[in-house]
């Protein structure tokens, strides 16, 4: 077959055969991938299924199929993020369920057990209205003691926030599906873990008004036959450093776990019993993540003496052995520049997977030859070769922005296979904020990315300071400082491409999610370059959101802005909604109806300001959506309502779909 021709159009009316239905047709979310013996497991969000979240095993011989059945959905609200809504032992399946109550009442968030074969069962009783409920997340199964151990949250009709804890759930006798309190009194726990011979239990704990990714505590406890705690002690953290992922070595002589002590979340170990801490290497680089989900790993043992780690250096991700006797790091040579949700044995490793060239993965890696095979990936759309030419590839760019100081982001230039721009044209530019704050933008290739680029519209995927990947220092610059720096580094790296002839001044907008959307929200409220933008469920009111959100994050801000309500007047100050007279272009708005953590009210409030004052404005409201859009339909219209919105009001471009 021969190559179409090449027509000559500007930038922004490139006709693309990546449309918003072939992208919500055929991806799929993967995460929490997971070995049980030869086993491997993964989790697949479907938003063809209602958003549903599926369960997944790939036996021995390769055949590969639905653990949970149909009208389950594994999802856990601890948190509200979730995460960690599963663990498998021995073949069964422990998991909570999101699905709706009868008659399409709320989600019963019982905890089921899935033997091999046989259909789930729940192990946890009904909620009882008066009473309150039990949400659970980030288990693992205590075999000795036939207990399934992870974090609780319990929810009490008529209070503000929910109490966590670290619990254990009885799996037979007549305490079965009870729920028993094995450590209390902080605001947050996560990442219980038990030592190999059952006797120590390990996990993390913080409180307000930290977050993990700021301050956190490594917890041990003593844990006698009938499962009762005694002799918790402290083991590190605190004052400031952040501890990630503790996991105790197969023959439990050292406790392993990530620390930004020396400004980098590097490895550290100790012997689990109250000996000192010390770091297993130094490297600029990070190997752990922002727990902003439960069940999160970046390294595993492959091995009693090697470590089989992720870890970001320069942005993006690699993989590697860490010798545990040398500390010595050997990198992988692999294609993916996103790795997470590492798993081994000292035979096997899987891990999820995905680079500029390729989606989302489930990897598995053979540890002898280091030959690697993809088991599953969110899309096949990266595979088809009539497609490859219309792909853009992340360049990773650094710009010079306030202060004197850099920051960074992955610049995507516009690319079709049969279409080319007149010479001396100039692209539009989407600025595009990832969420958080305190996350990173990610090179695995995003169909909704080149949804964009294969319509001749460049991309800016900004890392702002705040982000992760780039050391704590470069984390912390967002302390007291949101709604400055990161809009200060979004201009800086619109300005930069700019000047460098890549995107076209006019014609560049600023969009975002949830503390993305604030972000495009104060980028147009209190700056001018931007010509438009789009906030998805995104912060209007800071001060609403300290005042209205989820436990989780109710003092996030005292971080990002300053203890509310004693600086009630910069929360004002750092409010787009309270500035809404400053903002001049056109601006649209999607928010789901059951979003907890950014509530409709907000987006509501800043829609009705612009409409007030006659403001070119877009709003639609997706029913049985929370923070964040995982149907199908709604995905869809997001994805062309934003087009259709700039393409009228801001690029003049026409429907490019």
């Amino acid at each position: 077959m021969s190559p179409s021709p090449i027509r000559t159009a500007p930038f922004g009316f490139w006709r693309s055969p990546i449309t918003s239905d072939l992208i919500v047709a055929q991806s799929i979310g993967l995460s929490e991938v997971r070995l049980d013996g030869d086993t491997v497991w993964w989790l697949e969000g479907r938003p063809q299924e209602g958003g549903r979240s599926a369960l997944v095993r790939q036996g021995q011989d390769g055949h590969t199929g639905d653990a949970t059945p149909a009208g389950f959905n594994v999802r856990t609200r601890v948190h509200e993020y979730g995460g960690g809504a599963w663990t498998v032992a021995d073949g069964t399946v422990f998991f909570s369920n999101d699905r709706p109550g009868p008659a399409g009442g709320p989600p019963d968030h019982r905890l089921y057990r899935q033997a091999p074969g046989a259909a789930p069962v729940a192990i946890t009783p009904a909620t009882d209205p008066a009473a309150g409920e039990w949400r659970f997340a980030d288990g693992q199964i205590d075999a000795r003691r036939k207990l399934w151990i992870g974090v609780g949250e319990h929810h009490t009709p008529g209070r503000a926030h929910p109490d966590n804890a670290i619990i254990a759930v009885p799996l037979d006798g007549a305490q079965a599906g009870t729920v028993r309190i094995l450590a209390e009194g902080r605001d947050f726990f996560s990442s219980p873990r038990l030592s190999p011979d059952g006797s120590r239990l390990a996990w993390l704990a913080w409180d307000h008004p930290h977050m993990p990714w700021v301050e956190t505590i490594l917890h041990v406890a003593d844990l006698a036959a009938d499962g009762a705690v005694s002799n918790a002690r402290a083991l590190a953290g605190g004052s400031g450093e952040s501890i990630f992922q503790p996991e105790w070595s197969p023959d439990g002589a050292q406790l392993v776990f990530v620390s930004d002590r020396s400004g980098w979340w590097n490895l550290h170990r100790c012997d689990g019993r109250g000996g000192p801490v010390e770091p297993i290497l130094t490297l600029a680089a990070e190997f752990g993540q922002p727990q902003w989900v439960f069940g999160l790993s970046t390294y595993a043992f492959a091995g009693p003496g090697r470590l089989l780690c992720s870890y970001v250096e320069g942005g993006l991700g690699k993989l590697g052995f860490v010798d545990l006797a040398t500390g010595a790091l050997t990198p992988i040579a692999l294609p993916f520049t996103d790795i997470s949700s590492v798993r081994a044995t000292d035979r096997t490793a899987v891990f999820r997977g995905g680079s500029p060239r390729d989606a989302a993965s489930i990897v598995r890696l053979d540890l002898a030859s280091l030959r690697w095979e993809v088991l599953k990936r969110a899309t096949e759309i990266g595979q088809d070769p009539t497609l490859r030419g219309y792909f853009s590839e992340a360049r990773p760019v650094e710009f010079p922005t306030a202060g004197g100081r850099t920051a960074f982001g992955l610049y995507y230039p516009p690319a079709s296979a049969d279409h080319a721009a007149p010479d001396g044209d100039v692209p539009p530019l989407v600025v595009k904020i990832h969420g958080g704050p305190t996350s990173a933008s990610s090179s695995t290739l995003s169909l909704g990315i080149q949804y964009w680029t294969s319509r001749g519209i460049a991309v800016l995927d900004v890392n702002y300071g705040g982000s992760t990947g780039y050391g704590r220092a470069y984390r912390d610059r967002l302390n007291l400082s949101w709604g400055i720096v990161d809009v200060q580094d979004a201009v800086a790296g619109a300005k930069y491409l700019a000047a460098q002839r890549l995107a076209d001044p006019a014609r560049s907008v600023i969009t975002g999610g949830s503390a993305g959307g604030y972000t495009a929200l104060a980028a147009l409220a209190f700056d001018s370059y931007f010509a438009g933008g789009a906030s998805h469920f995104g912060v209007s009111d800071a001060a609403a959101l300290a005042r209205d959100t989820h436990k989780f994050e109710s003092r996030y801000l005292d971080w990002l802005i300053g203890p509310y309500p004693a600086k009630a007047e910069r929360y004002r100050e750092r409010s787009p909604l309270f500035h809404a007279d400053r903002v001049s272009k056109p601006v649209i708005f999607f928010q789901g109806d059951e979003d907890e953590v950014v509530p409709p009210n907000q987006t509501e409030a800043m829609v009705d300001a612009l409409r007030a004052k006659g403001q070119p404005v877009g709003y639609v409201l997706f029913a049985g959506e929370q923070h964040g859009f995982r149907k199908a339909a709604n995905i869809q219209r997001a994805l062309d309502g934003e087009l259709a919105f700039y393409a009228v009001e801001i690029f003049k471009t026409g429907l490019a779909f």
